[in-house]
């Protein structure tokens, strides 16, 4: 009796040994599993958002999103097809004021965004660019975010928008109009102005989305001294640097020949008549029509009121 006794307390023993050893191992296991995110896809101190992965400063969207029980079988394809890397012009006395309205709206449909400003903000996130504030350093601001973007995010896209922090963009149907075209096309889309480019140039106000190809041409002109900073007239220095490196002037206009892209505010284009005497009439490249079009791709806001009505 005392034999089968110790020799089921030494069963037991081995048992419990054996247990207990794996029971530890799959413990270990998943804390190992479960460790702390890679640094690089930490969010920034304060940032909290599930429906975005940070890294670099850039905002990484988890999914497109898109409304419950909205047929979105072509917009999901058109995002996973054509990839814009959005990045907004900003400054700190805008953070609050104009730039979260953005992030919180129409910049959940890009697949990358970006908020430049002149100084870093690890809160928001922006990047600094490293510049002062003010009109007279747009260009200057335009050109190293463009670097930074052909530095950091070359690869990851294939089209990269500029917008203000007081512009609105359906992104849906940017990426409709976009699918037409390859990245590898030198080619850049946005509100064509007429003057002092043959090809004209892209107003800054409505925004602009440049192909990979005019990016890395973009780039390369600063660096061959191609192109250079000799004005502070952002739009119309970009459209003269494009002109110069061989990147076409897009026409984005709808199948019927109406814009896509508004330099004022929606109500100035639905509702107002331009007078004739206007500086718009000699700007526009195409003629103007009804903008009241089926595919609306941009405007520019003066106040955010219309973001949340």
């Amino acid at each position: 009796m005392g034999f089968v006794t110790t020799k089921s307390s030494l069963l037991a023993f081995h048992l419990g040994l054996i247990a207990g050893f794996i029971s530890t191992f799959y413990f270990i296991g998943n804390l190992r599993l479960e460790g702390p995110p890679h640094p690089s896809a930490q969010s920034p101190r304060g940032f909290r958002d599930p429906e975005w992965i940070v890294e670099k400063l850039a905002l990484f969207r988890v999914a497109h999103p898109h409304l419950a029980g909205e047929e979105s079988s072509v917009s999901d394809e058109l995002y996973d097809k054509v990839r814009i890397l959005c990045w907004v012009m900003t400054g700190p006395k805008n953070l609050e004021k104009k730039a979260r309205h953005v992030k919180a709206t129409w910049s959940r449909h890009c697949n990358v965004v970006l908020f430049m400003s002149s100084v870093q903000d690890e809160n928001f996130p922006t990047v600094g660019l490293g510049t002062k504030e003010g009109r007279d350093q747009l260009y200057w601001k335009t050109i190293r975010a463009f670097q930074y973007v052909h530095k950091h995010h070359l690869e990851q896209v294939d089209w990269f928008l500029k917008a203000d922090d007081d512009t609105f963009v359906v992104v849906d149907n940017l990426r409709w109009l976009l699918s037409n075209y390859t990245p590898d096309t030198p080619i850049y889309f946005g509100k064509r102005f007429r003057p002092f480019a043959k090809q004209g140039y892209m107003s800054g106000g409505a925004g602009y989305v440049l192909s990979k190809e005019a990016l890395r041409r973009f780039v390369a002109g600063f660096d061959s001294k191609v192109c250079s900073h000799t004005t502070s007239v952002e739009d119309l220095a970009l459209g003269q640097c494009m002109e110069k490196m061989g990147v076409v002037a897009g026409d984005s206009r709808d199948t019927e020949g109406r814009e896509t892209f508004h330099p004022f505010v929606p109500e100035s284009h639905l509702t107002e008549k331009f007078s004739k005497s206007f500086w718009y009439w000699n700007y526009c490249y195409y003629p103007i029509v009804e903008v009241c079009g089926k595919i609306l791709l941009e405007a520019s806001f003066a106040g955010q009121s219309w973001l949340f009505s």
